[in-house]
């Protein structure tokens, strides 16, 4: 590895290369994890805890169906469909043990991307939630799946609660549309007879691909990533190493994070599901985070020590009025990831939970984290931190050629975590010579060696010739204390070529166009402040709360 000017700065007692090999396979590292932990709590969701111990029985029960009953083939993929639930774990470890490759899916979804992702990626099986059963029906015929596992929303919180809460989503909240899947397992009767079945360990090694992690499609059709046990093997070693300052400070009772983020997000799904998981933390499992009311009632009935997210959720929090009066009392801090953190939304963050919110930096493509910054209190705001062990990362141009320090380009990485390559495509110029991943993301490396985002590449504005990027108004526009959230994207005009137009969601209804067109004159050269600005009740986002400005610009298009 190049002595890259990152290395200075590293943190105090995190090697700069690490060993990779700690474990042969995901299935290995889970089975450990469960040795270690098997009576603590391993993941609790609405009030209902499973432990380590109980995952790996159910796991191993979902494991031996899919071998005996389903007769399903090392390597053939199975598909999960469901937000955060107790199922979730269940049915991702369990597919693993059986030696499948597990195609995490969006359960909002419309019928044409499942189609698209169950085709592309030869799906055989899938786990989806009663709710989401409608839309798959509609395009069941033009995929290859022939086993459908059905499960409902409290099937894993026991016989009472469970069937009071199954009762009041399809009856009293009518979240259940109607479908026919007549050849549809339940996903309770699945691990009941699956208890009774001999399960076989097959042999995994790490070159095997774990998963397939669709992209999530923001930039166009989504393309399946494929990782291997030993991306994500080696990717929880790296960030096992970061989390120290986080993990070794114990506290009463055990480290307890919160999980927001979907599990089917590769973020989710490594950090808060595989690294939480072989520490022995505490994962607690939420939903519907879009229910920020609801988010925060169910905050309280815990002492966390650990947060992720990304920053709409982040701001949606600060803005609740209740949000102020958790117990930050053992709160370690948050780690903010999918998006930009925007200056505005850590400051706050910090005043209010005392903590700070750190931001990282990672791709589908990359299991996810590349950089993040330091845990230990050496941040460095406004940057996405620095690479993590056995990493590098660096700045090129269009043309291959690495750029110096300061100067911005195309961020490119390579490191044990990065994929294979996307699931059966071409790849040409998905890599540059040297097997550097392009990340797509425009950045540079700063005076620190700390990494900065400028924009994503494809979302870059040209006005007059200049350069300007969307991450770069929005986190001004955010400082306006009347502003919630804001999107920034470029428009056609004859003078200029593209001029910037805003869409802004108020959090002060007084706010007027001129007020906030003031504010960014003051803050901004002229060239970068927005021609249009718009307000809105709302922004398009992803489920994960990524706002997409490619919605927008579709929007424009067709105005």
């Amino acid at each position: 590895m190049q002595d890259f000017p990152w290395f200075k700065r590293y943190p105090a007692g995190i090697p700069q290369e690490i060993t990779l090999n700690e474990y042969s396979s995901l299935v290995d590292l889970f089975e450990d994890s469960c040795k270690k932990y098997a009576h603590h709590v391993a993941f609790e969701n609405m009030g209902v805890k499973m432990t380590f111990a109980q995952v790996d029985q159910y796991s191993r029960d979902f494991a031996a169906y899919l071998q005996e009953e389903l007769k399903l083939q090392k390597g053939e993929r199975i598909a999960i469909q469901m937000p955060n639930l107790l199922q979730f774990p269940v049915a991702f470890f369990g597919a693993l043990r059986a030696g499948l490759i597990v195609v995490n899916t969006n359960p909002l979804y419309t019928p044409r991307e499942m189609e698209h992702q169950f085709k592309d990626a030869g799906v055989k099986a899938i786990v989806i939630v009663a709710n989401f059963a409608n839309s798959l029906e509609q395009i069941l015929a033009h995929t290859s799946i022939k086993h459908i596992i059905v499960t409902e929303l409290g099937d894993m919180l026991g016989s009472f609660k469970g069937a009071l809460v199954n009762f009041v989503v399809k009856r009293v909240k009518k979240m259940v549309p109607a479908y026919s899947l007549p050849t549809a397992l339940s996903f309770n009767a699945v691990l009941k007879k699956g208890a009774s079945l001999s399960y076989t360990k097959p042999v995994v090694t790490n070159d095997d691909i774990a998963v397939l992690q669709y992209t999530g499609g923001t930039t166009g059709i989504s393309k399946g990533a494929q990782l291997t046990h030993g991306n994500i093997v080696s990717h929880n070693t790296m960030v096992k190493h970061w989390f120290k300052p986080f993990l070794e400070e114990k506290v009463a009772g055990g480290d307890v994070i919160i999980t927001a983020i979907p599990m089917y997000h590769i973020f989710a799904l490594t950090v808060n599901g595989v690294l939480m998981f072989s520490t022995g933390v505490k994962s607690v499992l939420i939903t519907n985070p879009r229910d920020i009311k609801g988010f925060v009632k169910e905050l309280k009935k815990h002492r966390f020590t650990i947060f992720t997210g990304v920053n709409t959720l982040y701001n949606g929090l600060l803005n609740n009025p209740d949000f102020k009066n958790l117990d930050f009392s053992i709160f370690k801090g948050a780690i903010g990831g999918g998006m930009a953190v925007q200056d505005a939304v850590a400051t706050r963050w910090r005043e209010v939970t005392g903590k700070p919110l750190i931001e990282g930096y990672g791709l589908s493509e990359t299991s996810p984290v590349l950089c993040c910054n330091p845990l230990d209190g050496n941040h460095k705001q406004g940057t996405i931190g620095l690479p993590m062990p056995s990493t590098e990362v660096a700045v090129f141009d269009d043309d291959g050629k690495q750029m110096a320090q300061g100067e911005i380009g195309e961020i490119c990485a390579r490191g044990p975590q990065v994929m294979k390559g996307y699931w059966e495509k071409d790849n040409a110029g998905v890599f540059f010579p040297g097997n550097w991943f392009r990340t797509g993301d425009i950045g540079l490396m700063d005076a620190d060696g700390f990494f900065k985002i400028v924009d994503r590449k494809k979302d870059m504005i040209k006005v007059s010739g200049f350069n300007v990027y969307p991450n770069e108004i929005e986190n001004v526009m955010a400082g306006h204390p009347g502003v919630l959230e804001v999107a920034a994207i470029g428009v056609p005009d004859d003078k200029s070529g593209e001029v910037i137009k805003a869409f802004v969601v108020k959090k002060d209804q007084d706010l007027t166009e001129d007020q906030l067109k003031d504010f960014c004159y003051k803050n901004m050269t002229n060239y970068k402040v927005p021609k249009h600005i718009v307000f809105r009740s709302e922004l398009p986002k992803t489920n994960v709360g990524k706002i997409l400005r490619r919605a927008l610009k579709e929007e424009e298009s067709k105005s």
